[in-house]
């Protein structure tokens, strides 16, 4: 593997996927599974909302910050967010301690280009130096779990940022699932998991796999904070719950429960109008991200449903 800061995977992200074969730490009847909202304050207010409304349980499952380099959004980003049950991403990961080896800590796989993970390296060192006006909040960002295991119904929910073998893997990427399938069921299998909710890759993902277990489901949100299809201007949340939402882009019944990737709508005019104050034209992060805001990525709702012919899958018209 490259050991370049923002691609090399540091020792400490990696785990076996036997850690999630343990008695679950959430009962839920109603989950949301809440990735990448990447610092964006509309998007928190829209899923804790829809949250409250239903009375569900929160995971906020790593990378809820990114672009809320401000200190007053820092500040309200975490202190909100660690009111939840949370993980760590690799930002959160970063931003709470000093070594710098790994850039971004996001593992980027050789398909994304060299700038990106430049930008990406500049972003992280420019949060940090927020974070560090904040050290009660980076103590508690640092102390959070790398993963966690819900029970939904009588269904086994797998929870991290990345995939079942590391903080920031890519092996549930979209990319990934497409090339080396194999990989992922056996990753599953040994996870003794039904379902495993992710995020971390930037791009939504639900994909039903055989496995020695049975048939497993990967559910990744692509990000809650920003769009995450071409012409769309709402983030995702993956929902599991034992009835359906009624809103969801698309779903799948899968046992006793429906998974569904649910829209986090949020005022769109005033989120762009805060990042570009934060993040004016030539910065890393317009650079790297602006467009997606605008106008979402070349990604197709299609591309992320990979449910198969035991899936019920459906999706809003």
């Amino acid at each position: 593997m490259v050991s370049t800061p923002g691609r090399s995977c540091p020792r400490h992200y990696r785990y076996s996927p036997a850690v999630f074969a343990r008695p679950a730490n959430i009962e839920a009847r109603s989950l949301y599974v809440v990735g990448g909202l990447y610092g964006n304050p509309f998007a928190l207010e829209a899923v804790l909302a829809r949250a409250r409304c239903e009375g569900a349980t929160l995971v906020f499952n790593g990378d809820f910050n990114w672009f809320d380099a401000a200190p007053a959004d820092f500040e309200r980003i975490n202190e909100t967010v660690l009111d939840q049950f949370a993980l760590r991403g690799n930002v959160e990961t970063e931003i709470s301690g000093e070594d710098a080896g790994a850039g971004c800590g996001c593992g980027y796989p050789e398909w994304v280009g060299d700038a990106e993970v430049q930008r990406s390296n500049a972003i992280l060192a420019g949060l940090r130096e927020t974070a560090r006006k904040f050290p009660h909040l980076r103590s508690r960002l640092g102390e959070l779990p790398m993963h966690l295991v819900a029970h939904v119904e009588d269904l086994r929910v797998g929870i991290a940022h990345g995939d079942a073998e590391s903080l920031a893997g890519w092996n549930f990427s979209h990319e990934a699932l497409q090339q080396d399938p194999a990989r992922a069921s056996a990753m599953l299998a040994a996870a003794e998991v039904d379902i495993f909710a992710c995020t971390h890759t930037c791009l939504p993902v639900m994909r039903a796999l055989d496995t020695p277990r049975g048939r497993s489901l990967i559910v990744n949100n692509g990000a809650a904070g920003m769009p995450n299809f071409r012409g769309t201007r709402v983030g995702l949340a993956t929902r599991i719950a034992v009835e359906s939402s009624g809103d969801a882009l698309y779903g799948t019944r899968f046992g006793a429960v429906v998974v569904e990737a649910v829209p986090v709508p949020y005022d769109h005019d005033a989120w762009l109008a805060r990042f570009d104050r934060v993040w004016p034209e030539g910065s890393p992060a317009a650079l790297s991200y602006r467009k997606r805001i605008v106008s979402g990525p070349a990604y197709e709702l299609d591309q992320a449903l990979r449910v198969g012919p035991s899936g019920a899958l459906s999706r809003a018209a």
